[in-house]
């Protein structure tokens, strides 16, 4: 079973299109409500943001409901559930098409662009968890935050090229991953080609989708292809639990900080090096205005935990 989680900051979709790229349009970055690019960096040489999440077939069975509170069911193809307690702020993306073994289909996606749009204005949700409650699929999705792909099973093709939209991958040590388009006399059309050297480097990528070859968990965590691989536990949804942590992990942290910082180091990454310092020099601007700064600062004077609401 496979389970990919996308863990966001503050929500979005990516390639559903190989998986959601190709189907529909990828999104913009933004910062959120309120915020907007740079004003000093007008002009300059800085393409796109592209904010992307991914996730991966679900372990055996749904996920432990424990901590889950509200749930939406738009048809019972698409599930959103808000975790509550210490896990407030976690919303969990559920893709459940059994039927059609998660394949995108035009409602599928439009449920999904909803949802998404949803999450992208709503400043109480600070990471997003993206997963397929269906065994041996993988789907994912595109944020302005933080996201996690957590591959608990197979992530091939288009699976895999979701998890290489998102900022941090985690994977089981028995998942599975690889571009095999070559087998079909294809490439990698969802962003595999393009993510893959970025990732691991250009002769690996080279190596590997000339191959065809699929990776276990120790293998990819060898080649820098994940951050994180774990023993798979009886549930099989032992990358989605670390996606779950990572995600906790993210919590206290400023909410705007957070979306600025994944702007500064992705544009950053496609320039050189004078012009990402400009970059992330303009963007810690952007944090210095902010009440959650300020509240910060107090909190730390107070020697007491920040109330951040993300203004």
């Amino acid at each position: 079973m496979a389970a990919a989680a996308a863990a966001i900051g503050s929500g979005a979709l990516g390639p559903l299109q190989a998986g959601l790229a190709r189907l529909v349009a990828v999104c913009s970055a933004q910062l959120g409500p309120g915020l907007r690019p740079p004003g000093s960096l007008a002009g300059r040489q800085v393409g796109p943001a592209i904010w992307a999440q991914g996730w991966a077939p679900a372990a055996r069975g749904p996920a432990p409901r424990r901590g889950y509170s509200s749930e939406v069911k738009t048809e019972d193809e698409l599930r959103v559930r808000h975790l509550e307690e210490e896990n407030r702020g976690i919303v969990v993306l559920g893709i459940n098409r059994a039927y059609g073994k998660n394949s995108f289909s035009k409602n599928l996606i439009k449920m999904l662009s909803k949802a998404v749009d949803a999450l992208k204005s709503d400043k109480k949700v600070r990471t997003v968890i993206i997963r397929s409650e269906v065994p041996g699929i993988f789907c994912a999705a595109n944020l302005p935050v933080p996201t996690i792909a957590a591959i608990d099973g197979l992530a091939l093709g288009g699976g895999l090229e979701l998890a290489l939209a998102c900022d941090i991958r985690v994977a089981a040590s028995s998942a599975k991953m690889g571009l095999v388009e070559t087998k079909l006399a294809i490439i990698p059309g969802g962003g595999g080609t393009q993510r893959l050297p970025r990732a691991i480097g250009m002769s690996l990528a080279k190596e590997l989708i000339f191959s065809a070859r699929v990776l276990d968990g120790q293998e990819a965590k060898a080649v820098g292809l994940i951050s994180h691989v774990l023993e798979q536990n009886q549930e099989g949804d032992a990358a989605y639990r670390k996606a779950l942590d990572l995600a906790r992990e993210f919590l206290p942290q400023g909410p705007v900080a957070m979306r600025v910082a994944k702007l500064a180091i992705n544009q950053g990454m496609e320039v050189d090096l004078v012009t990402g310092l400009a970059i992330e020099e303009a963007c810690y601007a952007q944090t210095i205005s902010t009440k959650d700064r300020l509240e910060g600062l107090l909190a730390f004077k107070e020697k007491r935990p920040p109330r951040y609401k993300g203004e």
